[in-house]
């Protein structure tokens, strides 16, 4: 597992380079109000957001934007303590997200935290998002599945669980 954990880092910072190889693209390929159309509902429509989440805070970026880094710091630091592998990806995701979105706030504004983070992927159905909102996403899950399946093997082997009902 500890040859598996080596690949974290760099997986993290291939998921940072995805979102803003992606980010640069969809600004530099929508920017004039074009729709890109790629099937059923999924779309590619340019939208920015200086808020958080569902574009919740709006004008908080500065704020968010600590709050955040901040996150990430934590994450990174826990990273020692996640129990497995799955765990430690979900961490990695959801670190990598949060900093390809901080890379927004720093870079794409004309002041220091005041940059607008760049969304694209619009379902039609669900708030417009990115790949960072992806990775924090899957990787959410992830680490509630690694906690839950950790939790299950504290359950010693051949321990007898009662369900609440009586045995005949």
């Amino acid at each position: 597992m500890v040859g598996a954990r080596r690949c974290l880092l760099p997986a993290g910072v291939a998921v940072v380079a995805l979102d803003q190889a992606t980010k640069t693209w969809a600004v530099n390929a929508l920017d004039d109000g074009r729709t890109i159309h790629v099937i059923w509902t999924l779309q590619f429509e340019l939208g920015f957001n200086s808020g958080m989440a569902f574009s919740r805070a709006t004008g908080l970026g500065p704020l968010i934007g600590i709050v955040a880094t901040l996150a990430i710091v934590f994450i990174i630091a826990s990273l020692r303590k996640a129990d497995s592998l799955v765990s430690a990806l979900g961490l990695v995701l959801v670190a990598a997200g949060a900093a390809g979105n901080v890379v927004d706030r720093l870079f794409r504004g004309d002041a220091w935290l005041r940059g607008s983070v760049v969304d694209f992927i619009d379902l039609q159905w669900w708030p417009v998002f990115n790949v960072a909102d992806s990775a924090i996403t899957v990787g959410g899950v992830l680490v509630i599945l690694g906690a839950l399946r950790d939790r299950d093997d504290d359950v010693p082997t051949g321990a007898v669980q009662h369900t609440g009902g009586d045995a005949a």
